[in-house]
C-alpha cells in the first residue's frame, strides 16, 4: 500500500502556491480566479471521473479521480482546509451505516 504522505505535500504545496504568480503556476491562477472557478474545476473532473467509471475504464478512472481529488484539495486550501479535516470526517463515519450516518446530519 502507497502511504498518504503525497496528500500532505500535495496540500502544503498548494498552500504556498496562494500567494504565487497566476501566470507561472496553475494553482496561482486557480486561486486568483476564485472560489467559483476551483468549485467548477471539482465539477468538471467529478463528471469526468463519472465518465471513465462508465466507459470501465480503469486507468482513465484512476488518472481522472488523481484530477479530481487535486482540484479538491485546492478548493480545501483556499478554505483553509486539508486531507486531516476530511480524513477525520471518515475516521469519524467509520463503522456507522451510511443510512444512520446520513440521517444524524444537521438539515441546513
Amino acid at each position: 500500500m502507497i502511504d498518504c504522505e503525497v496528500l500532505y505535500r500535495l496540500a502544503e504545496t498548494l498552500n504556498e502556491r496562494k500567494g504565487g504568480d497566476p501566470s507561472s503556476s496553475y494553482v496561482a491562477g486557480l486561486y486568483a480566479k476564485g472560489v467559483d472557478a476551483m468549485a467548477k474545476k471539482v465539477a468538471e473532473e467529478a463528471a469526468e471521473t463519472l465518465m471513465a467509471a462508465k466507459d470501465g475504464d480503469r486507468l482513465h478512472l484512476v488518472r481522472e479521480t488523481a484530477d479530481l481529488w487535486f482540484h479538491s484539495l485546492v478548493l480545501l486550501a483556499h478554505f483553509g482546509l486539508g486531507p486531516d479535516d476530511v480524513l477525520a470526517e471518515l475516521h469519524r463515519r467509520e463503522g456507522i451505516s451510511g443510512i444512520d450516518e446520513k440521517r444524524s446530519r444537521v438539515q441546513d
